[in-house]
């Protein structure tokens, strides 16, 4: 499988999208902006489909847009302070509008647009693999140089702003990182998927780690274990890429919330014979 060029170039830009996509993903659920991805996605669609218009590259236009978009939500949501919900509303709403606009005026856009709404891994072109690898090497050292002051943005921004923490200014740099990290992701899963990426392996993270670092680490190895299966598994049975990583990403955390509730069972199961077998006949602390 990995003697042709086309499964090389998949691999590695699903490694890259791997390590910072959960990441992203762990912040962007406990800070309550999973339909972000979404909207970022359907807005970077509509810049796919400008790009094709002007006669420029694709790809580039839809990393343009997304970006755009994110700066754009930024500044809404300092206008709707009280409903954080709108900006996402409003600018999901003017993605996919614009994208289906735009699609209409070129009869061929719709044939180029499958692999966009989909995914097409196994045809990464080398644009937009460097693409993925700035997006990825950017959302790391963001990370890494930023971690403290982040961790304190995404749990409470007013204790964060007290303590000395630029909010606004990290928050619209966050923003502008998801941008970037949908648009980068969309060869690898497509528009309609590329949430499932972020989400569903920073969704069974947060279930089974026990605490905030070991979730991101706990994400990141599941989100590549997702991406290496789903490619092996579509390259095995030639089914299409981006279906097939979100459907393991699922089967991931289907399986993982069934393992733990299974675990809970039995843990109480446990309690409840030994507290059967206490000769005072009354619960004790650990069983309560």
């Amino acid at each position: 499988m990995l003697a042709y060029e086309f499964m090389q170039r998949a691999f590695l830009a699903g490694a890259l999208i791997g390590l910072v996509a959960p990441v992203l993903g762990v912040y962007l659920m406990l800070r309550r902006q999973v339909l972000m991805a979404d909207t970022l996605s359907h807005v970077s669609l509509a810049g796919v489909a400008a790009g094709s218009l002007l006669g420029g590259n694709p790809s580039i236009g839809g990393f343009v847009a997304a970006v755009a978009a994110a700066l754009l939500i930024e500044r809404l949501r300092g206008l709707y302070r009280t409903y954080a919900e709108v900006p996402v509303a409003i600018m999901m709403t003017g993605g996919l509008a614009t994208a289906v606009v735009l699609m209409s005026f070129g009869r061929t856009l719709s044939q180029s647009f499958s692999s966009y709404l989909f995914g097409s891994i196994v045809a990464v072109s080398t644009t937009q693999l460097w693409l993925i690898g700035g997006a990825a090497v950017l959302g790391l050292i963001f990370f890494i140089v930023f971690r403290r002051p982040l961790y304190t943005l995404t749990f409470d921004e007013e204790t964060a702003g007290i303590s000395g923490v630029p909010v606004r200014t990290l928050s619209t740099a966050f923003s502008v990182l998801t941008g970037m990290t949908v648009a980068a992701a969309m060869p690898v899963v497509g528009v309609l998927l590329v949430s499932a990426l972020l989400v569903l392996p920073a969704a069974l993270a947060l279930r089974i780690a026990g605490g905030f670092l070991s979730a991101v680490m706990t994400a990141v190895g599941i989100g590549l274990t997702g991406i290496f299966g789903g490619l092996t598994v579509s390259y095995v049975a030639n089914t299409p890429p981006g279906g097939t990583i979100a459907l393991i990403l699922l089967l991931f955390l289907l399986l993982g919330m069934a393992l733990q509730k299974l675990l809970l069972l039995w843990k109480r199961r446990v309690h409840g014979g030994q507290t059967s077998q206490n000769p005072n006949g009354k619960k004790g602390m650990e069983t309560i």
